[in-house]
């Protein structure tokens, strides 16, 4: 991988080695022989290609895909940058090569393109619902393995906001937390004498457990299932004191309603776990 792909991963906040390994699992999966075109095609024949929009949305994932044309030794010119909006027809990439090799690539770089273009466009879409609201869209640890830290950057690329990238940056207190240490406040002060400067999020069900969460110090609070009057309840209640995140039963038609309640975030997993894929394709020229 050259220096300037490597610098431009890393502006986007992915580790280029880490990227790199998805890339070469996904190469592994195909195997070393590709017994439909080599018969076809000699070494030494070239094609050209371009990776096209198919339909309106967001795309995310360009620099990954050139990571595949780079260890399979294709040139490639990119016309977009990811959290660009595109229209159907947009060229964005376009690639030049042994015509093996491109479409040893075509599979593996569409497979990124398009889930990553997906989780961008369907960031976009709950984004776009709130706007005019201070509400932003987070993402969730409800991740594919192995694809997270792409995922959330396909969420960065749509305009939404990441949640906490493991169990080790962030502590999220949630009902069984509460449920096995006996309340809000014993797991909240276990885990702030363990870890004085750690974020620490609770999750609430109940206005009670706002109220509770709010006396012991906690800055973040997360509204379980709330509905919107209980919400915007527990946004007077908690003023100044702490960033109020909505989760659980939301839907892209309810997006503003809960925005208007005055929350920060709205936490949506369906953004990494059920993101439809975004429509691209090599077309050959």
């Amino acid at each position: 991988m050259t220096p300037e792909l490597q610098d431009r991963l890393r502006e986007a906040g992915l580790d280029p080695q880490a990227v790199e390994n998805v890339v070469r699992v996904a190469l592994a999966e195909d195997g070393d022989t590709d017994v439909t075109s080599e018969p076809i095609f000699g070494p030494d024949e070239t094609s050209r290609g371009d990776f096209t929009a198919r339909e309106d949305g967001v795309i995310a994932g360009v620099p990954v895909a050139e990571v595949v044309f780079e260890l399979l030794g294709i040139d490639y010119e990119a016309g977009v940058a990811d959290g660009d909006r595109v229209r159907a027809g947009d060229v964005l990439i376009t690639v030049t090569g042994p015509t093996r090799a491109v479409l040893r690539a075509e599979r593996i770089a569409l497979n990124l393109l398009t889930h990553l273009s997906g989780v961008a466009t369907a960031t976009r879409r709950w984004q776009d619902a709130m706007a005019g609201t201070k509400a932003r869209v987070r993402d969730s640890r409800k991740t594919l393995p192995g694809l997270r830290a792409l995922q959330k950057y396909a969420v960065r690329c749509g305009g939404g906001v990441n949640h906490r990238m493991g169990l080790h940056d962030s502590a999220l207190i949630k009902d069984n937390h509460v449920a096995a240490a006996g309340s809000v406040t014993k797991a909240y002060q276990a885990i702030r004498a363990a870890h004085p400067d750690l974020h620490i999020q609770v999750e609430c069900d109940t206005l009670p457990q706002v109220e509770e969460a709010l006396a012991v110090g906690a800055t973040s609070i997360l509204l379980d299932n709330m509905d919107d009057a209980d919400m915007a309840e527990a946004v007077r209640l908690a003023g100044d004191r702490a960033e109020l995140e909505a989760s659980g039963g939301l839907s892209l038609d309810r997006a503003r309603d809960v925005a208007v309640t005055g929350v920060d975030y709205l936490a949506v997993g369906a953004l990494t776990h059920s993101a439809r894929v975004f429509d691209i394709g090599l077309d050959f020229s």
